[in-house]
């Protein structure tokens, strides 16, 4: 990179990992150091959570407004009805009205604890662009904004041409998404002043359309800036775990779960993580992100700290520290495990021990946790299981049951009292 930015935002940016592409680098700048900007990242309302693979994006926002600018989140309540074809290999389910406001309603309980609402200047803003696309009229629509696309230079995208390169089929409704998603940037300049849209790299094709679009419609002046799609050192999506995704949201997944996905963190990441995923100064990341042999737990101990703290609040990374430690340093049950709470009706003459994985969420399927069971990596109170089919009783319940999936996945089984007829 030739060019060095001077604003604190891009500086910010560079040293600690966010910046993959600016389509251009020193105009933003420049802009960024003449006062207060608009940007903004939009987020389509597929589950009623984010997750850990929107949490770079969901930073890059907290830093925008910690360096004096202001971010805006758009809701896709209009998009969400098409669905992104970006690097996709199959359509979307289509959702209702109904689903899609519940998905925002829960989408909403993570932004507010990473953002700050309001009026003032710098100030985060939230929309739905719903409030427009509804609204359209397709006739007018095609004439004054499809006139501009290029079906040959749509079908030239990555994010399209790999789709049809696998002769996957990429129907009508998808592939209007990227008109949508440019006439978002048009009318949220229109209505806010916005000049800059960010995202992941993914969304390179769709940002520059929008700054394209904007340059024809109103002789606009706009910027995109994406960050890196983010993998593992060992090739894994980030935000994927055995069990499925990283959710953001409590009610969908534990803060000790939450906890433990980043205290098990790979080696070779801890560094890079810490300066993506927390304030903690570079210097101190660097730090961290250095130590090796046994050391390394006490960075990944900070990380899952770190970044709990900021998604769930000081007191859930505590706690779920605090569970950790009695789990695994001295063999306690701790009272953040999730817990599968059975009545005597639901257990009847008992339940299989796969199951019981199973319904613990340690196992996705019956064949899951027939798998485990065969390879090893299942215990109960931490004596290896061996038999799929034995079963548990309410006996077995009269304490508390602790099931244990590899090394660091853990829940407990408890039974409770039926509730009394009424």
């Amino acid at each position: 990179m030739t060019y060095r930015p001077r604003s604190e935002f891009l500086h910010v940016l560079i040293e600690r990992g966010f910046l993959a592409d600016c389509t251009d680098l020193q105009g933003l700048d420049e802009a960024l150091r003449a006062g207060p900007l608009p940007a903004y990242i939009g987020y389509d309302a597929t589950a009623t959570s984010l997750h850990v693979g929107h949490l770079l994006n969901i930073m890059l926002l907290r830093w925008y407004q910690r360096c004096g600018h202001k971010p805006i989140t758009l809701m896709g309540g209009g998009t969400t009805k098409v669905g992104d074809p970006s690097f996709r290999s199959e359509e979307r389910p289509l959702l209702g009205p109904e689903q899609i406001a519940a998905n925002i309603a829960g989408m909403k309980q993570v932004f507010a604890k990473y953002l700050t609402y309001g009026d003032g200047d710098t100030d985060a803003l939230m929309l739905d662009n719903a409030d427009w696309l509804d609204g359209l009229n397709y006739l007018e629509f095609l004439r004054d904004v499809g006139r501009h696309f290029s079906v040959n230079r749509m079908l030239a995208f990555e994010s399209v041409k790999s789709r049809l390169d696998r002769e996957q089929s990429l129907s009508f409704l998808e592939f209007n998404y990227m008109i949508l998603q440019a006439y978002d940037f048009v009318e949220i300049n229109r209505r806010h002043g916005c000049r800059l849209q960010m995202g992941g790299s993914d969304q390179w094709g769709n940002i520059v359309s929008g700054i394209d679009l904007a340059r024809r419609l109103a002789d606009a002046e706009l910027f995109g800036l994406t960050t890196p799609l983010l993998t593992t050192s060992d090739g894994r999506k980030m935000g994927k775990s055995a069990g499925g995704a990283i959710w953001l949201n409590a009610d969908m997944l534990s803060p000790y779960d939450f906890w433990q996905f980043w205290r098990n963190t790979t080696d070779a990441d801890v560094g890079r993580f810490l300066k993506l995923y927390t304030e903690l100064p570079v210097d101190e990341c660097e730090r961290l992100g250095a130590l090796q042999g046994s050391e390394v737990n006490q960075a990944k101990i900070r990380l899952a700290n770190e970044v709990t703290t900021l998604c769930h609040g000081a007191e859930a990374a505590a706690a779920a520290e605090a569970t950790a430690r009695a789990v695994f340093e001295r063999g306690e049950l701790g009272e953040e495990l999730p817990t599968l709470a059975l009545t005597s009706a639901e257990l009847g003459d008992g339940v299989s021990i796969a199951q019981l994985f199973v319904r613990a969420g340690l196992a996705r399927s019956g064949k899951e946790a027939k798998r485990l069971i065969a390879d090893g990596g299942a215990r109960a109170n931490d004596a290896p299981v061996s038999d799929p089919g034995q079963m548990v009783s309410a006996a077995d319940l009269a304490a508390p049951l602790k099931l244990t999936a590899g090394k660091k996945r853990h829940a407990l089984v408890t039974l409770t009292q039926d509730a009394p007829q009424g």
